[in-house]
């Protein structure tokens, strides 16, 4: 099926249909502003030296916060703490919790020490949890005891015995006894000079962090980043919203994703501002409460965290004048969602960003000053020190301006690999050092990508080639429609048929198949006009926030007989 879906897509972009010959579909990025040679913690120290009383984290449940000064005391006490448990270069340690300061300090001193930090996805259960601990190795685990309905001590405790490499736990939050300050209080024992010594042998290039994918065929691949990938792409991210010692950052996204630690955690810290966590997950509330109550002047989150946002009955009421700029990425912005952001929530400076785990994570993000057109119907142009280009999925040749085809990238961002599995690493990066991403992407004219589906999401309907996203966009501009997916569903006739799926706004009546396609009408070719509708109160998401597709698609079969 893989095989014949891939050659359809050819067919398509290799067809009589083609735009007429323009411009190679390829770009690179600016290089006038250098890359950052430096590992995480040389670049944070020297953060330190200059923003020393300018605060750098702060937890709104808790209360609790720190100085640049004070933070980097904190992370180096954790450092040697990390010494002090025999961790050394390259050992690899666990991180499973949702998002605090612990997590964050411990992003910094697995950096300094050279260890390789594993994220570990808070929505885990226990075969899964026990794969990624086996599969990296991981000898130190630090860990939340529980987070909403999930026991993670008990979960730990199950899969323990059947790891030998796992020489030690760290429970963190509530329940948790005094593990972390035992940690901390080791640290006391091991002298700065070790610290330093470790420090010194480090180099931008060592790999430091281990992500995995959540590939919906076969086991999680990890994603191996060094400090020079994440360092330079958090740096690049804040550096194109302006960022500066001034910013304060909502953080709601997770940070165990390249979304948090990356993008907002090195994206601050390269820049001398502030950290601002405002819940253990996110809380359309809690968000807003701390965006008021702090001052934020930035908030993060996919597009399905900003609608949640912009439902919240008190916003009226809420002072987010101090908001400027952010980013939301995950998905496309509909132009009625980006111009909300705009009028309701302050964001003139809202920028959209693409990219993927792989590559550490963005190759493509739209400027401060672009305008609503390329803010809503792209992702951006090409990153700084990347390269890009738009491929035709099968033979691999670069395409022209306008043409659909495999989105790919070369450049610092490009992971090192999949740890321990050279043959997908292989897969996934060509002998030219070329990342195929597998999403399917049209690069405009002028230089900007639109991301028009995943290769594997696009819906063969008749022959014709259907991308969810541009049905998405059209039926967002329904008055009654909050949010809306499509998926494509088994047809005998037509190979696949379209099916949405959506939620309503507040207090609007359901609508129906009919009234769906009545809408469509005469506005999309009818081939694309969705034959099923399903309405639903919530979509089922990932804990990053994006939408599940696959179990969509399966929930749509079972819900339609088919």
């Amino acid at each position: 099926m893989t095989e014949n879906r891939r050659h359809l897509v050819s067919d398509t972009v290799a067809g009589a249909d083609r735009p007429p010959a323009t411009a190679p579909a390829y770009a690179a990025g600016p290089t006038d502003v250098p890359l950052l040679e430096e590992t995480i913690g040389a670049n944070l120290e020297r953060m330190v030296s200059a923003h020393p009383g300018t605060e750098a984290l702060v937890d709104v449940p808790s209360g609790r916060r720190w100085t640049y000064a004070e933070l980097n005391t904190e992370i180096d006490l954790v450092a040697r703490g990390l010494l002090a448990a025999g961790i050394a270069t390259g050992d690899r340690v666990g991180i499973w919790a949702p998002n605090c300061p612990e997590w964050v300090i411990l992003q910094y001193a697995t950096a300094k020490v050279g260890a390789i930090l594993v994220t570990v996805n808070p929505a885990y259960r226990s075969h899964e949890l026990e794969y990624v601990l086996r599969h990296a190795g991981i000898r130190l685990l630090v860990a939340a005891t529980e987070f909403k309905t999930t026991d993670y001590r008990a979960m730990i405790a199950e899969v323990r015995p059947r790891l030998p490499d796992l020489a030690e736990v760290v429970f963190i939050g509530a329940g948790a006894g005094d593990d972390w300050d035992r940690l901390r209080a080791a640290g006391a024992r091991v002298s700065v000079d070790e610290l330093r010594a470790r420090m010194g042998v480090l180099a931008p290039s060592d790999p430091i962090n281990i992500q995995y994918t959540s590939g919906t065929t076969g086991s999680p691949k990890g994603a191996v980043l060094s400090h020079r990938n994440i360092v330079n792409n958090g740096f690049f991210v804040t550096e194109l919203i302006g960022f500066g010692p001034q910013d304060r950052l909502c953080l709601p996204v997770p940070f165990y994703h390249c979304f948090g630690m990356v993008m907002g955690n090195l994206g601050c810290t390269t820049h001398g501002a502030a950290i601002v966590i405002p819940a253990a997950g996110f809380e359309p509330a809690a968000t807003l409460t701390a965006i008021e109550t702090e001052r934020c002047t930035a908030v993060y989150g996919v597009p399905t965290m900003f609608i949640a946002m912009l439902a919240d009955p008190d916003l009226p009421h809420r002072e987010v004048s101090s908001l400027r700029t952010g980013i939301m990425a995950g998905a496309t912005c509909p132009m009625e969602l980006m111009k909300r952001c705009i009028n309701e929530l302050n964001m003139a400076g809202l920028a959209i960003a693409y990219g993927m785990t792989e590559t550490s994570p963005v190759s493509c993000q739209t400027r401060v000053d672009d305008d609503l057109d390329r803010r809503t119907a792209t992702v951006g142009r090409v990153h700084p020190h990347v390269e890009i280009k738009i491929v035709d999925p099968v033979t691999g040749k670069t395409l022209p301006r306008g043409a659909t085809g495999e989105f790919c990238t070369r450049g610092y961002s490009v992971m090192t690999g999949y740890w321990n599995d050279a043959e997908r690493t292989r897969e996934a990066i060509d002998p030219d050092g070329w990342l195929h991403t597998g999403d399917l992407a049209v690069m405009r004219e002028d230089g900007y990508c639109q991301i028009v589906g995943r290769i594997k999401d696009m819906v063969i309907r008749g022959g014709e080639n259907v991308y969810p996203r541009e049905i998405e966009e059209f039926l967002h501009t329904h008055p009654d429609i909050e949010d809306v997916q499509v998926v494509g569903v088994p047809d005998e006739r037509y190979g696949e048929e379209i099916c949405a799926w959506i939620k309503m706004r507040p207090g609007r009546p359901p609508l129906d198949a009919a009234a769906v396609r009545a809408y469509a009408r005469d506005k999309l070719a009818h081939f694309k006009i969705p034959r099923y509708v399903v309405v639903v109160d919530e979509f089922p998401m990932t804990v990053t926030g994006k939408v599940r597709k696959v179990q969509m698609r399966d929930e749509s079969i079972r819900l339609l007989g088919l």
